[in-house]
């Protein structure tokens, strides 16, 4: 492509050189997918001026081009009938001529070429045609064009011809015109600074209204896109944010305090990260840590308690946070230790972290959304209208609620939505009331009720981008380009 570039430009300059002008239809033809870059950059270096020429010429149809090589249609209608009084039947004309005999015979008859006998046979009505269409077709063929207006309005009707935009280019010498194109240089080098070779050197001149570069920039990731939104619904229904910039929490926050007891399940080494360094905590409050202690081994407010040993040992241990609801117990019991109560509305969206086995849908760490409210005598009601509103901003208006079990709620809701895509009823969190055996222990009113939910940012996120895998969401196997051609979520 670049020796048949070269070749096409020495061509224009020799000619330039015999001709103050020339078109490219002297003799000239345009490489380069039609496009007119050789004679662009002989431009640029200031060698030839040039300016687009646009005429239209006419080209043949696949019809057109068959009537120009066989005849019309109505002169080969004309052509199958014998000479003579006796004629042919029409199927016969159709044997010869084939599809072309339905409409020849028409035209043939218009023009008066052929007429039709008592017994029904076609004859010809003169001795001798003139074919005009062939001849016509055959010199817009040769031409692309054709000195009678009538006659391709009337060929351009039939839909024999069409239109065809040609561009030719009218070149002339530039200023800097020579045989010769000249290697500009793009830069100064340092062996051009020695030599002294800078001074003689033709440079290359900026192109200002070039497109530069698009600089390469970051893109904010699909998790965090989501994230925004839901924080965006949660300031709507004025709800406050958490702080919960603390990957590292104690076992008594993120169990005890939540009335967990100490042989759960969940807190086993196969579910939860302990740490080795720093291992415990000392940094407990002591007398809601009785407090807690008594509720688990003995029960109190209303409750028989779990009936265990429970070891201080055990809630002291350093873990990496399993759920955000560590923050929340934290804040509660702040909040009962202010001298008013004051109702609030908190919310977070921040990692947790699980001792899963990775798999397509699990990772070690995910983003939990969490929603508090605390006041006087909040119900079960509440949360379900609470749910119906936060959902519906989120596009779900199907919810369904069904009971479940947690160590520090009761009761307990599994919430379900409707889901178009799916057709299906699909699970998007969990939720309930807080036990009387996790808030009083902290000092709050016996008619302070909070209720709560949690959600995954992860589903709605690879639901919402199409992704089956939750590690080409989050890890390692992220893809970089997705991350950039997605638009923000909604």
């Amino acid at each position: 492509m670049a020796q048949e570039r070269q070749q096409y430009q020495d061509l224009i300059l020799k000619l330039l050189d015999e001709k103050q002008e020339i078109p490219t239809t002297d003799g000239l033809t345009i490489p380069v997918d039609g496009k007119a870059k050789p004679i662009n950059q002989l431009e640029f270096l200031g060698m030839v001026e040039y300016e687009s020429l646009v005429t239209e010429k006419w080209e043949l149809t696949a019809e057109g081009k068959e009537i120009s090589e066989t005849g019309s249609h109505e002169a080969r209608v004309f052509n199958a009938i014998p000479a003579g009084s006796e004629g042919i039947s029409i199927p016969e004309i159709t044997k010869i001529v084939g599809n072309a005999a339905k409409f020849g015979q028409g035209a043939a008859f218009k023009a008066k070429w052929i007429s039709k006998t008592s017994t029904g046979n076609i004859v010809r009505a003169v001795d001798s045609i003139t074919d005009q269409s062939q001849i016509d077709l055959t010199l817009i063929k040769n031409t692309g064009a054709h000195p009678d207006a009538s006659v391709i309005a009337a060929l351009k009707k039939r839909k024999l011809i069409s239109p065809l935009k040609v561009t030719f280019y009218k070149v002339t010498k530039g200023i800097k015109f020579s045989t010769v194109i000249v290697k500009e240089e793009t830069d100064i080098t340092a062996e051009m600074l020695l030599s002294g070779a800078w001074k003689n050197a033709t440079f290359k001149k900026y192109n200002f209204e070039a497109v530069g570069a698009p600089p390469s920039r970051g893109h904010l990731h699909p998790l965090l896109k989501v994230r925004d939104e839901f924080k965006q619904i949660f300031f709507e229904m004025g709800f406050s944010e958490m702080p919960t910039n603390k990957y590292v929490e104690s076992s008594f926050w993120n169990f005890d305090a939540l009335f967990q007891p100490q042989q759960h399940p969940a807190r086993d080494a196969h579910d939860t990260f302990f740490l080795s360094e720093p291992a415990v905590c000392h940094d407990l409050p002591g007398e809601y840590l009785e407090r807690v202690k008594k509720v688990h081994s003995q029960g109190g407010y209303g409750s028989i308690g779990y009936n265990y040993n429970w070891d201080i040992k055990e809630a002291q241990k350093m873990v990496l946070r399993t759920h955000t609801t560590a923050i929340s117990s934290n804040l509660l019991y702040q909040l009962a230790q202010q001298k008013e109560f004051k109702p609030v509305k908190w919310f977070s969206i921040d990692r947790v972290f699980r001792n899963e086995t990775l798999d397509a849908t699990h990772l070690a760490e995910f983003h939990q959304i969490e929603g508090v409210i605390a006041d006087r005598n909040v119900t079960m009601g509440d949360l379900i209208g609470v749910l119906h509103g936060f959902c519906k901003k989120l596009g779900m208006e199907k919810l369904r609620f069904k009971p479940a079990y947690n160590p520090y709620t009761e009761p307990s809701m599994e919430i379900f939505a409707w889901h178009e895509g799916l057709n299906k009823w699909v699970e998007i969190g969990n939720s309930g009331m807080f036990r009387p055996e996790m808030l009083l222990p902290m000092g709050l009113p016996e008619d302070v009720r909070v209720i709560a939910w949690g959600l995954s940012t992860e589903r709605p996120t690879m639901i919402k981008y199409g992704l089956n895998n939750i590690r080409e969401l989050f890890g390692h196997k992220l893809d970089l380009e997705m991350v950039a051609r997605n638009p923000i979520c909604r």
